[in-house]
């Protein structure tokens, strides 16, 4: 039989060490106290540039105008100052932009930049089309047009601790027949510190203009901004959702995040505390509504959930599974454009779920600190169903992008270690329950993040992988917690996760796991 390295480490070693860990601590509870995050946001004043641009020579659009004034309404009723303008020009465009900059400086504000209208991209770099913009080729975008740049170095002069720059920018065609562009929509841009930068479609993509009063992604985004209590990211992801079901695919909104608290435009009522029953019953709750549609050949229930729970414990897994049931209705899902010349990204990496029969990984095992080895182990793919691999003799088995549901007598349910897209901040959560063939279970909760993206020489070769870094717990049903640490590598020519390093240590201080695991070779079919 083979075995996964990392699956046995991060499993096996931590169920045993939880039942030996609670025989000598007693079942002391240290379950985490979960609350509304109390953010040091939500006392600030919130301050927004709002820019609507219709009135193009050469080639109008119908709806920025109107989009900008709907988007004015409802940040001025979530508490933001708006300053709103419409049909600019470049000059007045860039001195809003500078005097948007000085006062978040002066307040300290949370900012928030809109805007509706054409954009262009060259060279990697993105400009906002101004209405008197006379645009005859492409080396005059530099000169009559504004750069992003321009907006994101006044936010970093400003130091303001947390900015949102929505781009509604992608209509097609910005200069009409006369002159083609080179790349349609806009560049990958990553999100400078303490911001969430949104895209109405995604890089080198064309957004809808709409067919009613407003566009298709302000359309929603509307919509969206009304919900109480829904941090930002719910409210861009639930966005997303419903702009990729109405076009068909044809358009999907994207995100780059570095936001490190939770915003709301309407916050929560109440900042107190959940109680660890309350944790656990919301997390039975879902859990439940999970293992009901997580086989589902239907995408309602699944959409359903991700407009229930946008950032849900299970949230990952069910865009996977939504993917799949998607492309055989016909959908023909867009792609990002991403080029490692870019500059100013890190890319997006969609994990490849394309696993053969005879997929062969071996990895290396070993003491972090001294380096020596443990062991070696190989795992090979022997079987493949539309949701599950198979390796071995099924004592291992994973989702189609690498994650746990069996390993050995131990049943996995909604593990998300590992994602369908990648991308430089990317954050998600991830609890999940394991449970033996008696019947006896403990659950993980991880809180995961995309730190980097980087080069990483192993025994296997050399590979260009971006790094996430989890943190979180495990509790036994005895009560007892143990922390978790690990950080890996995931790399886009290989379909397992290539590194790892796993960490485990009860509450008095015990380290009971610290290892590496190293892929030494493999082979894809």
């Amino acid at each position: 039989m083979t075995f996964d390295p990392a699956a046995v480490q991060m499993f096996n070693p931590l169920r045993r060490r939880l039942l030996q860990s609670t025989a000598a601590l007693g079942a002391a509870s240290l379950f985490p106290a979960l609350s509304w995050a109390q953010s040091s946001l939500h006392g600030l004043p919130r301050h927004a540039l709002v820019i609507g641009n219709s009135r193009y020579s050469s080639s109008p659009l119908d709806n920025p105008v109107n989009d900008a004034k709907a988007i004015a309404g409802e940040l001025k009723a979530s508490g933001f100052d708006v300053n709103l303008l419409l049909d600019t020009g470049r000059d007045t465009l860039l001195n809003a932009i500078e005097a948007y900059g000085k006062q978040l400086s002066a307040r300290k504000a949370v900012g928030l930049f809109y805007f509706a209208g054409h954009g262009a991209q060259l060279a990697w770099r993105n400009y906002l089309l101004p209405v008197d913009a006379v645009i005859k080729s492409m080396n005059d975008v530099p000169a009559r047009a504004v750069e992003l740049n321009t907006l994101l170095q006044g936010l970093t002069k400003a130091k303001n601790p947390m900015n949102v720059i929505v781009l509604d920018a992608c209509r097609d065609n910005p200069f009409g027949t006369a002159m083609p562009v080179e790349q349609k929509g806009l560049s990958q841009f990553d999100a400078p510190p303490g911001s969430l930068l949104a895209y109405a479609t995604s890089p080198g993509n064309v957004a809808s203009d709409g067919s009613g009063a407003n566009g298709l992604y302000t359309e929603h985004l509307l919509r969206e901004l009304k919900t109480p209590e829904a941090k930002i990211e719910d409210v861009f992801k639930r966005v997303r959702l419903a702009v990729r079901r109405r076009s068909n695919g044809a358009q999907i909104p994207w995100e780059s995040t570095s936001l490190e608290e939770d915003f709301y435009f309407h916050p929560p009522k109440s900042t107190g505390k959940i109680s660890d029953e309350e944790a656990t019953r919301r997390f039975e709750q879902e859990l439940a509504i999970w293992e009901r549609i997580k086989a589902t050949s239907e995408a309602a229930p699944l959409e359903d959930y991700l407009r229930r729970y946008p950032s849900g414990l299970f949230s990952e897994v069910a865009q996977l599974r939504l993917d799949q049931v998607l492309v055989k209705t016909g959908e023909r899902r867009i792609d990002i454009a991403s080029s490692a010349q870019n500059p100013f990204s890190k890319g997006t990496l969609r994990i490849d779920t394309r696993v053969k029969i005879g997929d062969r990984y071996t990895f290396r095992e070993a003491n972090a600190d001294t380096h020596e080895e443990i062991r070696q182990y190989t795992v090979a793919v022997s079987q493949i169903t539309e949701t599950e691999v198979i390796y071995g003799k099924g004592g291992l088995v994973t989702d189609l992008i690498g994650n746990w549901i069996k390993i050995n007598d131990r049943t996995l349910t909604g593990a998300q270690y590992f994602i369908p897209d990648y991308s430089l901040g990317k954050r998600w959560t991830s609890r999940h329950r394991s449970t033996s063939a008696k019947g006896n279970h403990y659950d993980t909760v991880v809180d995961c993040k995309v730190a980097a993206r980087e080069r990483r020489t192993l025994p296997a070769g050399t590979f260009d992988a971006f790094r996430i870094e989890c943190s979180g717990w495990a509790r036994g049903e005895s009560g007892l917690n143990i922390e978790l640490k690990s950080r890996y590598w995931v790399a886009p020519e290989v379909r397992r996760f290539i590194e790892g390093f796993f960490w485990q240590r009860t509450a008095r201080g015990t380290v009971l796991e610290n290892k590496t695991v190293q892929l030494i070779e493999f082979k894809q079919s």
